[in-house]
């Protein structure tokens, strides 16, 4: 397995800069842009440099990318990006950007080799591979199957999806949508959820509930249904923010704001559940993979209880689902490793 190595930004590709080229890798979202140059060395792909924009400051990705190589002084010749949304033909319509990538369009405007385009959750998922077991928080240790199928699903921005399955000589990511899949509540205060958003959206998918986004919803559907108005303190921390999912989550870990802790219960119940559909649909023995920037804020909810109880809850496949691992990414560049071993012809 090729690993992973950090090294410090930019000395060592303007060290050698006369050597091969370096990989180009990136991890492309709705809210950010995480790129990054890596360079192989024997057998290890070493991170020389990498850089976060935000992506609503570009009008397309490759506003970003000459933006990122133009600080740099290393020869690209190689690319693969993760982009948040359906990949077809190595060709992308953002789900939750205005952008449209072509990653041969892009190839030929940057003057290079080759670039091409992975679904997210797929880069993602080829980077689950290449972590050490310290990028990982156990929420159930499981009995992991040898080449079973391995599920990932990530809630971030948006919710994504994916599997890795064994092809026989290594694992073989598999993308997929499931996050725009139609939400499927389990009791009476899920039903609630479920009309308060469907009042809002018409099709209610996971992703409604299961990202940033849907985290704020959960909180604002909660208040809504308790009749009573925030504490002052409470509207004007989250007021103050453009985005106000991570204070919720921060005042809900803390305790400090007893909404914010029952809207983080009820996310968390409902993203084991579905992390527990995505275990069922791949017949994930070799494990469940929660990634995305949501959920490491939260851990210690996760860890309460509630996540994998709904994971487990499924009736009479309850005793296989105790048996699949559970665990928690902490390592916020996946993706972008994933990226580059797939550039790099490992993956």
């Amino acid at each position: 397995m090729l690993r992973i190595g950090a090294g410090r930004k930019n000395r060592l590709i303007r060290a050698r800069s006369g050597a091969d080229a370096v990989i180009l890798a990136g991890d492309v979202g709705g809210t950010k842009t995480h790129l990054a140059l890596f360079e192989p060395e024997r057998s290890r792909l070493r991170l020389a440099s990498e850089e976060k924009f935000a992506s609503a400051d570009f009008d397309g990705l490759e506003a970003v990318v000459r933006r990122f190589l133009e600080r740099e002084e290393a020869r690209v010749s190689r690319a693969c990006l993760g982009v948040a949304g359906p990949v077809r033909a190595s060709r992308c319509r953002a789900t939750n950007l205005p952008w449209e990538v072509d990653g041969a369009q892009l190839a030929r405007a940057l003057s290079l080799e080759r670039v091409e385009l992975l679904n997210d959750l797929e880069a993602a998922a080829y980077g689950i591979l290449a972590l050490p077991d310290d990028a990982f928080a156990v929420l159930n240790a499981g009995e992991p199957e040898a080449r079973g199928a391995i599920a990932v699903i990530a809630a971030g921005t948006g919710l994504g999806e994916a599997a890795l399955v064994w092809g026989g000589s290594r694992y073989v990511a598999v993308p997929s949508e499931g996050g725009h899949a139609d939400f499927a509540p389990r009791h009476d205060l899920e039903a609630e959820l479920f009309r308060h958003l469907a009042s809002l959206h018409g099709h209610v998918s996971y992703e409604r509930v299961l990202s940033g986004p849907g985290k704020t919803a959960v909180y604002r559907f909660l208040q809504s249904r308790a009749g009573a108005a925030e504490p002052a303190w409470v509207a004007e921390a989250l007021g103050a923010q453009a985005d106000p999912s991570p204070m919720i989550s921060e005042l809900g870990v803390s305790g400090r704001a007893p909404l914010c802790a029952s809207a983080l219960e009820l996310f968390a119940s409902i993203y084991g559940a579905e992390a527990g559909n995505l275990a069922l649909k791949f017949l994930a023995t070799g494990g469940v993979y929660v990634a995305g920037g949501v959920a490491p804020p939260i851990l210690s909810v996760l860890e309460r209880g509630g996540f994998m109880a709904a994971f487990t809850g499924k009736g009479r496949l309850s005793p296989l689902m105790q048996r699949i691992p559970v665990r928690v990414v902490l390592e916020s560049r996946v993706a972008l490793y994933g990226a580059a071993r797939r550039a790099a012809g490992i993956a």
